[in-house]
């Protein structure tokens, strides 16, 4: 036990009777023995406590010691794994020389700066925020309307409503849709797909909310990151293509 919690016992009570009375003489009284007793105890406890403070300070450096070998034996293994690692992906290395090809850092393939060519029908519907076909964005939407323009009669003008309520001119191919529009639900996944991206970029240079455009960029991109949109069930895909238009129908007759 720690000596250093003990406490010095009365010698002068009667319980020490028998360890004061050997010293007992002469010249030498019950309290004097009591006394004697107390200094040997208090001797005796100094001693222990230094006996003590030192198995403490013996048992610490022990144990970091032994922390310490630890230590080392763990970054010995370390270092030995780190060889033993470097020595097999060398030897991967030479055995899958292709694997380990280095590719170079090429720049990513930008937007051509050429903007792609709308029909003004489609882009005044986008104006009026009203619903149009992404038929006018894919390929064949986009070929279409280059026909037109190139074949467009310039004179052939017919009085429109503005916005703000105010009557304008507008070429009579910027009033009607194109002859062969096709559906959104019966347009193709390669279709949808290229038409998305020139769809949204129509809205922004349209001046549209960001709001709005990144509510319509997170629906498309929910549609084709949907099972349905992989399946090899054309009706699935189907499905897909019919809810979208649905739903965006709904929502700019809610706008």
């Amino acid at each position: 036990a720690d000596p250093h919690f003990e406490h010095c016992p009365d010698f002068a009570s009667a319980v020490f009777q028998a360890s004061r009375t050997p010293l007992l003489g002469p010249t030498v009284d019950d309290a004097q023995a009591a006394t004697m007793l107390q200094t040997i105890w208090v001797a005796t406890n100094a001693t222990q406590r230094v006996q003590w403070q030192q198995q403490l300070d013996g048992d610490a450096l022990e144990a970091a010691a032994q922390r310490r070998l630890l230590a080392e034996a763990e970054e010995q293994r370390v270092a030995a794994q780190a060889l033993q690692d470097a020595a097999i992906a060398e030897e991967d290395k030479k055995k899958n020389r292709i694997h380990h090809i280095i590719i170079p850092d090429r720049p990513r393939p930008t937007r051509t700066a050429a903007s792609v060519l709308v029909c003004d029908f489609a882009l005044r519907k986008l104006d009026k925020a009203q619903f149009v076909e992404l038929y006018y964005w894919t390929n064949r939407g986009l070929a279409d309307a280059k026909l037109t323009f190139r074949t467009a009669d310039e004179d052939s003008l017919v009085p429109t409503v503005a916005a703000d309520g105010s009557t304008v001119w507008t070429p009579a191919g910027a009033t009607r849709p194109a002859s062969g529009l096709i559906a959104d639900h019966l347009l193709t996944p390669l279709d949808f797909s290229h038409a998305i991206p020139r769809y949204i970029s129509s809205l922004e240079q349209r001046g549209w909310e960001q709001s709005r455009i990144l509510m319509l960029a997170n629906f498309f991109g929910a549609l084709i990151t949907h099972e349905y949109w992989t399946s090899d069930d054309a009706f699935e895909q189907r499905a897909l293509l019919s809810y979208q238009e649905e739903q965006r129908r709904a929502w700019h007759q809610a706008i």
